[in-house]
């Protein structure tokens, strides 16, 4: 894999076609899961792990998979790599585990693990499967962390809320007086749609202006050739 490959496949993954503010999927752990930064990222985190495995193994065995049944293997695969990440976070982060739930087993049905694997793990090296479904996990950590300390600063005035079930020994960071009354809309799911909203109008005014400034740049000069 050629640096530009890998920079193609990172910027696509982090920003060009980030799965929550431009391809807007799974909005399911989005809008339920993201009431703090903690939450979003350790789940984000497992999705990574789902999604980096299941592209390497889809790309291993993607000649030796009928192209009739690909979608049930598919499921398979990803099913039994998110049963090893589930029992891991039962057995490691009980606590945390508890908190997230059934969107942990939920993953299996994420639109943004099967679109991977169907999009490009199937038609690609297992490098470079790796590596977008590890970008791809990436760009989803750092959209639900974001949306999740936003949430969590605005309902509560914590950030970080939920550490300590990660790592005992920390707590979470009161940045607002504690007399703060809390915004409870930011806790619900509206309060997520909303903020995920004003997020996907933040990157496409910043993709409009970087665009914008690429069209007022001038043309490189082109030197003379001179006759001889």
């Amino acid at each position: 894999m050629t640096r530009d490959e890998l920079l193609t496949i990172a910027r696509n993954g982090l920003w060009k076609q980030n799965t929550s503010l431009v391809q807007v999927l799974g909005l399911c752990p989005l809008l339920a899961v993201t009431t703090n930064a903690v939450n979003g990222i350790m789940l984000s985190l497992a999705t990574i792990l789902v999604m980096a495995l299941a592209n390497v193994a889809v790309a291993s065995l993607r000649n030796l998979i009928p192209h009739e049944i690909r979608i049930p293997v598919f499921i398979l695969i990803v099913a039994a790599l998110v049963t090893v990440v589930d029992l891991l976070f039962n057995a490691n982060l009980h606590e945390l585990y508890l908190v997230l739930g059934i969107f942990i087993p939920l993953i299996v049905t994420n639109c943004i693990v099967l679109a991977r694997v169907e999009a490009f793990a199937a038609k690609n090296p297992p490098l470079q499967s790796t590596v977008d479904g590890l970008f791809m996990g990436l760009g989803m950590l750092w959209t639900l962390g974001l949306l999740g300390g936003l949430r969590e600063l605005l309902g509560s005035g914590t950030l970080l809320g939920g550490i300590d079930m990660v790592f005992p020994a920390l707590s979470p960071i009161q940045l607002l007086p504690e007399s703060y009354p809390g915004f409870l809309l930011a806790l619900l799911p509206p309060g997520a749609f909303i903020l995920l909203g004003c997020m996907i109008a933040w990157k496409n005014w910043l993709d409009a202006r970087a665009a914008a400034r690429a069209r007022q740049q001038p043309p490189a000069p082109v030197e003379a050739i001179g006759c001889h």
